[in-house]
């Protein structure tokens, strides 16, 4: 973004002589420069042009109580001058992370009252895959290593993480998948469902599961690892037919289920977890951005107590970071954790916000440009196609990231997967901050359209 202002142009030259981004084409970046963004109170942000922006992502959907909560802030600085860190490696821990564990105990479903901690959900991920594989050959079962995954899911962006999710684009750069990872159809009706009905499909990529359990033998595959939403795939809601089928089929096999709540946990749906939204029955979840508000890094995967008497018999558990556990991340939790229980906030999104924002959501349904409205609790997507009968696409137009940049410049953040667009606001959003974000929404498709028959 060019910009008149020198402070901002200062910023974009450090960010072109020395910063690396994520996820970045780091050309294309360099010639035009990073929105520099500055601060932020509630669910808005404002950048180093003044300008103030609605952030309908919650940063990386992480930020669930908002930016600016002075609580968390306070929890960091009083934990850094007791005991700003120490590892939990040589059998120690401290009280931070202890109490967390116990905190998370409680809200987690039943029969899963034991945490392993990270930094990250990629870390989380990670350590899931070596703790499948140390429990198999703690039973006897060293060959059960395959972990399945879905096409277009996402774990993470380390080597594990990346190849345990099934994004192509992140495949065709490292040589990834790693051996031992293999993917089944993802659950997008909307996108793949053909002349199905969402029923049928649900049940037809559900039964994806059990070919691929049987292709690759049932003797070798450790677990099977799934969002209860796919966030970062585009938001894609399973129809109901897909997890009550997918049960079915884990409970006929000896594999471990695996919830990844990275984005579901922790309020998104309305409930606690994903998992209690659908009544899944994981044998590990992996956890991180609402467990912080993203205040600070923090990761770990919440274990089922059969799991754990089973890792009990193993002896050392070979695995673990300089970062687990870290105590002043642990404190931030726990305070973000208790700011959620006691200001209900997530009893909120469930009979309030959530049913609202579905509700105003679905009132795009009849904007040319899109063409499906879908979400659960304070997650939604938007399709733009270019027939709504047909669902055919503006092909090769790039028409997401033509309506991603009119939000942007029109004060709203909503991320763009493909030519679909999908919002994940804070949790303590109000009910007219949703009116504000469906009103700025309505206004970038009217200037996308627009643009495409300029």
């Amino acid at each position: 973004m060019t910009s008149n202002n020198p402070q901002t142009r200062e910023w974009q030259a450090l960010s072109n002589d020395h910063h690396l981004a994520p996820f970045s084409d780091f050309k294309q970046l360099k010639e035009k420069g990073p929105r520099i963004i500055t601060n932020a109170k509630g669910v808005y942000l404002w950048d180093s042009e003044g300008n103030k922006i609605l952030d309908g992502m919650a940063g990386l959907w992480c930020v669930a109580i908002g930016y600016g909560r002075d609580e968390l802030a306070d929890a960091a600085s009083k934990q850094m001058r007791e005991l700003p860190y120490y590892n939990l490696f040589f059998q120690t821990a401290h009280p931070p992370v202890l109490e967390l564990a116990k905190v998370i105990a409680d809200i987690a479903p039943q029969g899963m009252k034991h945490v392993f901690f990270t930094g990250s959900g990629s870390e989380g991920n990670d350590t899931m895959l070596r703790m499948v594989r140390h429990y198999w050959a703690i039973k006897g079962q060293p060959n059960k290593k395959t972990i399945i995954s879905r096409i277009n899911g996402y774990h993470g962006s380390t080597v594990a993480g990346a190849s345990l999710g099934g994004m192509t684009y992140m495949h065709e750069q490292g040589d990834l998948p790693i051996p031992g990872i293999v993917h089944i159809p993802q659950p997008y009706w909307f996108g793949e469902g053909g002349d199905m009905s969402a029923e049928e499909f649900g049940v037809w990529a559900a039964n994806q599961l059990e070919e691929k359990i049987l292709e690759v033998g049932v003797d070798k595959v450790g677990a099977f690892i799934a969002e209860p939403i796919q966030g970062a795939g585009g938001v894609i809601v399973p129809p109901e037919t897909y997890w009550p089928r997918i049960k079915e089929i884990l409970a006929k096999y000896d594999i471990l289920f695996v919830a990844d709540e990275v984005i579901c946990g922790f309020g998104r749906t309305g409930e606690w977890f994903g998992s209690d939204f659908y009544g899944l029955k994981p044998d590990m979840m992996t956890i991180a951005k609402g467990l912080t508000s993203g205040y600070i890094p923090m990761g770990g995967l919440i274990v089922r107590d059969e799991v754990v008497a089973v890792l009990n018999e193993g002896g050392d558990f070979n695995h673990g970071f300089t970062y687990s556990g870290h105590p002043v991340a642990a404190a931030v939790a726990l305070e973000n954790i208790r700011i959620l229980r006691d200001e209900k906030i997530i009893e909120r999104v469930h009979s309030e916000t959530a049913p609202y924002l579905q509700k105003r959501l679905r009132e795009l349904n009849d904007h040319p440009l899109v063409g499906e409205v879908r979400g659960v609790g304070l997650l939604g997507a938007i399709e733009l196609v270019k027939d709504k009968a047909t669902r055919a696409r503006y092909e090769g137009k790039g028409v997401g990231m033509i309506c991603r940049q009119f939000c942007f410049d029109n004060g709203l953040i909503m991320r763009a997967v493909g030519d679909t667009m999908i919002i994940a606001p804070p949790l303590v959003i109000s009910l007219a901050e949703i009116d504000e974000l469906v009103a700025k929404a309505r206004l970038c498709l009217d200037l996308t359209l627009s643009a495409l028959h300029g």
